[in-house]
């Protein structure tokens, strides 16, 4: 074992290799960096069987298998049934096999042969991944949820104006159903005058607008108030907005 590499590290680790010297050589690898093997398995069946067994926490998947089912289209049944990240092994760097593989999202690719640092750095870097991504989808959860049980009425869009979220408050307010809203442009389904929520907030960062008229889906005009904030990523690029509609009244206004 290479003196420099160290591991604190747990894991519970799949092998999926048809070659039996590579999977032994593998095994005791793994082994020897404190990682855990729960099978070694030489076809795409055995693979999908264990899986659902043990339940492990990486796959190392050979490309290429025997039988009817290669790596890539195991990797695919895999990922409909349970989200484990999966790491491939390959000879093989041509485009046509890289462009099957990416389809399948792995967490990375190691060339045979392989060396013991390499294996490590690349179970590791996709343990972290796939625990950061299970976080933000986690938190993606939890906000939607909050998004939806908000008494304000709320609308979120891409930086194009499509309408990528609105919660019940909203669809009340607007006569648009929250699901049918979803792929509409803003400016459909919030048609208010004389403000526009979505190019202010772009280029001013927040837009708020009072006295607005809003035309409902039915063809009802009713007074609003809203404000609209852009979201802008970490290298400040915009990602979409917030629309929050307020002071909304259930009388019908002229325009």
């Amino acid at each position: 074992m290479d003196n420099n590499v160290t591991n604190g590290s747990t894991a519970r680790i799949l092998v999926v290799e048809d070659e039996t010297i590579v999977a032994m050589n593998l095994k005791d690898k793994l082994l020897e960096l404190g990682f855990t093997v729960t099978a070694v398995v030489s076809t795409g069946d055995d693979a999908i069987n264990k899986v659902e067994e043990d339940a492990p926490d990486l796959i190392l998947m050979d490309i290429v298998l025997k039988g009817e089912l290669d790596g890539i289209k195991t990797a695919s049944i895999i990922h409909s049934r349970l989200d484990i990240p999966i790491i491939y092994l390959t000879a093989f760097s041509d485009n046509n096999t890289l462009s099957r593989a990416k389809h399948t999202t792995p967490y990375g690719y190691i060339l045979k042969p392989f060396e013991e640092r390499e294996l490590y750095i690349n179970i590791e870097f996709a343990l972290y991944r796939h625990k950061m991504r299970r976080k933000l989808r986690e938190s993606e959860q939890w906000l939607l949820a909050i998004l939806k049980l908000m008494s304000a009425a709320v609308i979120t869009t891409d930086p194009e104006g499509t309408i990528m979220f609105m919660n019940n408050g909203a669809a009340a307010v607007t006569g648009w159903g929250a699901a049918e809203a979803i792929g509409e442009e803003l400016v459909t389904v919030f048609d208010v005058t004389p403000c526009s929520p979505l190019q202010k907030a772009i280029d001013e960062g927040m837009a708020i607008g009072t006295d607005c008229v809003l035309t409902t889906k039915t063809g009802t005009k009713r007074p609003v108030g809203f404000s609209s904030i852009a979201i802008s990523d970490d290298q400040s690029k915009i990602i979409g907005v917030v629309v929050v509609i307020h002071n909304a009244v259930d009388a019908d206004a002229t325009a």
